[in-house]
């Protein structure tokens, strides 16, 4: 299928429309963070440095560390966000932009996100590391594609059936992070997690300052939800989509979280910087292992 101009966009120059790429500026591995600034925490590990580009709100670094390629690329916030970036790297990565066609044998490409988030249940540490294995996902973007891929539809009926949600919401979807990247980043002191990924910070994720709640008991009811022992452990704003659109186009993703505060304990990390660098130079490590 030929892709025309308005739905393939690329800029003058012919690298891919919002992200400013060319196929060959992007790894196999692919570091996504939400802060532009995180971009460059973490390419200062790198040894070398090939590409330094920047469009809006995405920068992309692509280097080597201890002799791996990778590329680290800023999101911003947001699932709408991870839309784009998702799309357009696989586009980089599976369609000849220059026949505007699919290529035959697709390439696989590995997406690791590094990201701050707030427990939900008391007992999990600030500081601590969080890898999530499922997302709980508020945003419906993965309703605009067809397929169930990583979907997993006996958790989400149960979910509903806890919250007794409101029909007026975006149905909520959970989704399963990539097997083989859960295996090899799971390790002893790294929280197993259940990420909630929610279409705002304040009110979607129960904070409230003058507006008032259409649900005061949301939050109760998102904390309390367990199934099969399982229980809802963290919020952010990506994962769900990253873990949905990657399983739908057949790429590897998990999302790696610093905890820096506790909503149960109301606490907050003293240091989330260092915490943050921690969980980069960890997660580097685990990648030269890959």
């Amino acid at each position: 299928m030929h892709l025309g101009p308005s739905e393939l966009i690329l800029n003058k120059d012919g690298s891919i429309y919002h992200l400013n790429l060319f196929p060959e500026d992007i790894s196999d591995t692919v570091i996504l963070v939400g802060d532009p600034g995180r971009v460059e925490r973490v390419s200062r590990h790198f040894d070398t440095l090939e590409v330094n580009k920047r469009k809006r709100e995405f920068i992309t670094h692509t280097g080597r560390y201890k002799g791996k390629r990778m590329t680290v690329l800023s999101t911003g916030i947001g699932t709408d966000n991870i839309d784009i970036v998702l799309n357009e790297i696989d586009a980089l990565a599976n369609i000849d932009l220059k026949n505007r066609k699919e290529i035959k044998d697709n390439k696989i490409i590995n997406f690791i996100r590094i990201g701050t988030s707030g427990t939900i249940q008391d007992e999990i540490r600030v500081d601590s590391f969080l890898l999530s294995e499922f997302a709980l996902g508020f945003d419906s973007v993965v309703y605009y594609y067809s397929g169930m891929a990583g979907r997993q539809p006996e958790m989400e009926s149960a979910l509903l059936d806890h919250l007794n949600w409101d029909s007026n919401k975006s149905r909520p979807y959970v989704v399963k992070g990539d097997e083989t990247l859960l295996q090899h980043f799971r390790g002893e002191g790294v929280v197993q997690g259940f990420t909630g990924s929610n279409v705002g910070f304040y009110g979607p994720q129960g904070r409230f300052l003058r507006l008032q709640p259409s649900e005061a008991s949301l939050f109760d009811k998102l904390s309390s939800f367990s199934y099969r022992g399982k229980k809802l452990t963290n919020f952010e704003m990506e994962t769900s989509a990253l873990y949905g659109l990657s399983a739908l186009l057949g790429h590897r993703a998990i999302s790696l979280n610093a905890i820096i505060a506790n909503r149960a304990t109301i606490a907050f990390s003293e240091d989330p910087g260092r915490t943050v660098d921690r969980l980069i130079h960890w997660t580097l490590e685990k990648l030269v292992q890959l």
